[in-house]
């Protein structure tokens, strides 16, 4: 079964709890979706034997999931109570992490009845639940308060929550949950001798690149040689087939080339290299600027941003980023990434880029960008694994 955006959704009819630890995450956008995905890879390289569950709201879109969730479970329908208390009984998760608003009274009770740890993270002021009468009682922190702990992006929130009987102690500031980068590394080797070998020549590479955007690529590549002789681009496919149709275009355009994967390595005639992704860790090291492809269609999926942004280099990419646009949005933002619409307008920020001081300018806005849910994601896999070393102690023969 397959969900909106081509997720695939499995039946939770015929799916069993896993053996082993399991968290579920539930997301109520899709920026948040992807972060928990992070937290969820992240957590599953220190626990390798953990499982993690993700649901989310019924009015999102999410795009193909990132690594990170074992079971996509899809939108959160259970409302009536045997529908939640089968739920819960069927999965039994040992930590619940709630990302946002739209909490949902019965669960939260039931869950605070079966005392499962749970989080709330990420929550905005406008998504706090309100109060039900002016003239009774407030009961919010009863809701509230069945969570081990409030991971808050600032001081309303804090504030808000306080002013609706949330003790203290369990409210903790740790910024905006966001998808963060894990970048690829690289023999350090090779790249000091590739610096050294490039010490003085221009270079940008085209990564993710898809057959549609080839030709244009490269006529890309030609305007901005016109200004910039000895500049190189590195190309960088996704398959074994559009390698092959890659060296036949390289040919047929007269463009002189070093194949990476054949072992040869680029000289000072040579105007492209080409070779497979599984080499950016090296590439976005070494290339100041970065076009980042299946992108110049608009309504494509795009590439993951980050992990460009978070090896120093300034970010191009087309129109085509719905897999990730909320992460281009916050580059865009802060001046780190720029939007193209075709070869002449990527020849011409090649060119502008190629100055160090702009290039420079945009990476560090990039950093920026990474390092910007860095505290929320560190401290909910903290909080996470803190809740289940308890739940294993509880649990534990005495």
């Amino acid at each position: 079964m397959f969900g909106p955006g081509g997720t695939q959704i499995p039946n939770p009819l015929r799916l069993k709890r896993p053996e082993g630890e399991l968290v579920w995450a539930h997301a109520t956008t899709q920026e948040r979706l992807l972060g928990l995905c992070d937290v969820g890879c992240r957590l599953k390289m220190m626990r390798p034997d953990l499982s993690v569950m993700l649901t989310w709201e019924e009015d999102m879109r999410p795009a193909k999931l990132p690594e990170g969730c074992d079971i996509p479970l899809g939108p959160l329908t259970v409302e009536q109570p045997n529908d939640i208390r089968n739920f819960l009984d069927n999965w039994s998760p040992d930590v619940c992490v709630w990302a946002g608003g739209r909490l949902r009274r019965l669960l939260m009770r039931q869950m605070r009845e079966r005392e499962m740890p749970a989080l709330l993270c990420d929550i905005d002021a406008d998504e706090l639940p309100s109060r039900a009468s002016r003239w009774l009682p407030d009961q919010r922190h009863r809701l509230l308060n069945g969570f081990a702990a409030i991971l808050v992006p600032g001081t309303e929130v804090s504030e808000r929550l306080k002013r609706a009987g949330v003790a203290p102690e369990r409210i903790q500031p740790a910024g905006r949950l966001f998808q963060s980068s894990t970048p690829p590394s690289c023999n350090d080797d090779e790249l000091a001798q590739m610096q050294k070998q490039f010490a003085s020549r221009p270079l940008w590479l085209a990564a993710h690149v898809s057959l549609s955007e080839l030709p244009a690529v490269l006529k890309a590549h030609r305007g901005a040689l016109r200004l910039l002789h000895r500049l190189l681009l590195v190309l960088t496919v996704d398959t074994f087939e559009d390698l092959d149709a890659a060296r036949s275009l390289l040919r047929k355009e007269g463009l002189s080339f070093a194949d990476w994967d054949m072992g040869e390595d680029p000289e000072d005639h040579t105007q492209v290299a080409i070779g497979l992704t599984e080499n950016l860790g090296l590439w976005y090291r070494l290339c100041p600027i970065s076009f980042l492809g299946n992108s110049l269609i608009r309504g494509a999926q795009g590439t993951n941003p980050l992990d460009a942004a978070a090896l120093g280099s300034a970010i191009l990419h087309g129109p085509g980023v719905v897999a990730h646009a909320q992460a281009y949005q916050r580059l865009a933002a802060l001046d780190a990434a720029e939007r193209i619409h075709g070869e002449e307008e990527l020849a011409d920020a090649v060119f502008r880029l190629s100055s160090p001081d702009r290039a420079a300018e945009m990476a560090l806005a990039g950093w920026q960008v990474v390092t910007e849910g860095a505290v929320m994601t560190d401290t909910l896999l903290e909080r996470i694994q803190d809740l289940l070393d308890q739940s294993e102690l509880s649990h534990a023969p005495a």
